[in-house]
């Protein structure tokens, strides 16, 4: 341990034991944040503590306070008492990836959660990456299928690119990202379930490595019932576990549902230390950590892979103007918004073509499909903007031909946008499909 190294190096001491420990005792504690004797140690260093029920329990170091460490234990059932025994255990600093984590499902600290042993692993990467030199990124020059027409057609996404997918509860959300988990043309797929339910998680689970028959998938689950400590611990390593593969030149999905949950997870810690809440109950801490963990995904340099990553949004009551919605938005390459009317009428995948954006499409695709893109959201545009008139009788055919048109178009257009969980269609598929619905229009 690198603590030790350096208090042997920094004391000269000689005759020190192999086993000596850097540990202190349970001064107090209100809640899940301990506070104990200020032994050397690091922010996100973790710590074994002694309990009433004779079993150690882990907890992380989360900030200082009066010299003492401030520690935030990962079970929040865990019985303690004032003297109880600290033991620094790791700092932290980096976790354990390979080719052995291909296939697999892990929990927030990396421990196997499908029952099978996790082989050792070959190499180490820093739990909060590495900054990467914003010049020495590749631009984004080529598609990413995803195996979502309405995605690849008029919401084009290019390798390296984050996208936000905004959504409300019960919009189809979960469905749309095991279908892009599924049939994206990818090396690697990381999915990062951060405190979603466990039922969810044993679902999604289940859909995805049924389908996994290359072991390409890995997935990082850290339900809603666990520790905020271990929520925010699951986002890092599973973007940790991206960032490793796309140095070795892969090309990487990365999914985390969902960036709410992370912050809410960040908003509890921050909370815990005092840190004064903004909007929403938000703590500045909540704002600053969002960018941070973006900018981790994207295009590495010219040697290595790409991370084309997408987060869930959720916004609560539908509401878009939400803070996490808000600085999600400011800092990705795009986002995909969920229509609950959409998924009301039966269009599943329920994507709003109208507010959904990629901010790169237009230097990756040819000028033909971006005029038939646009074409296809300006008819679904006028259709509704013109359909309560029609409706009430307002209206009368052949008063207006973009009216007419998009009215005309809109049950084609409608088939054209559901597509079935269970079908994968390309990016040159989606194209031709979308240049046969409009060839007359255009």
């Amino acid at each position: 341990m690198s603590i030790l190294k350096k208090l042997i190096e920094n004391n000269k001491f000689e005759n020190i034991s192999a086993v000596t420990e850097v540990s202190g005792i349970v001064r107090g504690f209100e809640g899940n944040i301990v506070e104990t004797d200020g032994f050397p140690a690091s922010v996100g260093s973790v710590c074994e503590i002694e309990s009433l029920d004779a079993y150690k329990t882990s907890a992380e170091v989360i900030g200082f306070r009066n010299n003492k460490n401030l520690i935030a234990l990962h079970n929040t059932d865990t019985k303690l008492k004032v003297g109880s025994r600290v033991r620094l255990v790791d700092e932290g600093v980096n976790i354990g990836v390979g080719e052995s984590l291909l296939g697999r499902v892990i929990d927030g600290m990396g421990n196997p959660l499908d029952g099978k042993r996790l082989e050792k692993f070959t190499d180490n990467w820093p739990l909060n990456g590495k900054a990467v030199n914003p010049l020495e990124r590749k631009k984004i020059t080529s598609t990413f299928n995803v195996g979502v027409r309405t995605i690849n057609s008029i919401v084009t996404i290019g390798k390296g690119q984050r996208i936000g997918i905004i959504a409300g509860s019960g919009v189809g959300k979960s469905v749309l990202l095991q279908m892009m988990s599924k049939y994206s043309e990818s090396d690697v797929v990381v999915v990062g379930l951060i405190g979603e339910r466990a039922r969810e998680v044993k679902i999604m689970v289940d859909s995805l490595l049924s389908h996994d028959k290359n072991n390409k998938i890995i997935i990082v689950a850290v339900p809603a019932d666990r520790s905020p400590l271990l929520r925010m611990r699951g986002a890092n390593r599973c973007t940790a576990i991206a960032e490793y593969f796309r140095s070795k030149g892969k090309n990487v999905l990365l999914i985390m549902d969902s960036l709410t949950r992370v912050a809410h997870a960040k908003r509890e810690i921050g909370l815990s230390l005092g840190e004064q809440p903004t909007s929403k109950g938000y703590t500045p801490s909540v704002i600053s950590m969002i960018p941070a963990l973006i900018e981790r995904a994207g295009s590495g340099n010219i040697s290595e892979g790409n991370i084309t990553a997408f987060y869930t949004v959720l916004a609560d009551a539908d509401d878009h103007n939400d803070p996490v919605v808000d600085s999600a938005r400011a800092i990705l390459d795009g986002h995909i918004v969920l229509s609950r009317e959409h998924a009301q009428l039966g269009i599943y995948p329920a994507i709003d073509i109208q507010n959904s954006i990629s901010r790169v499409m237009d230097d990756i695709v040819t000028e033909e499909h971006k005029k038939l893109s646009r074409e296809l959201k300006r008819l679904v545009s006028v259709y509704k903007e013109s359909r309560d008139l029609v409706l009430m009788g307002g209206y009368s055919k052949g008063q207006d031909k973009s009216i007419d048109k998009a009215h005309e178009m809109w049950p084609k257009i409608v088939e054209f946008m559901k597509q079935d969980n269970l079908e994968n269609e390309t990016f040159e598929g989606s194209f031709e499909k979308l240049k046969a619905l409009l060839e007359k229009t255009v």
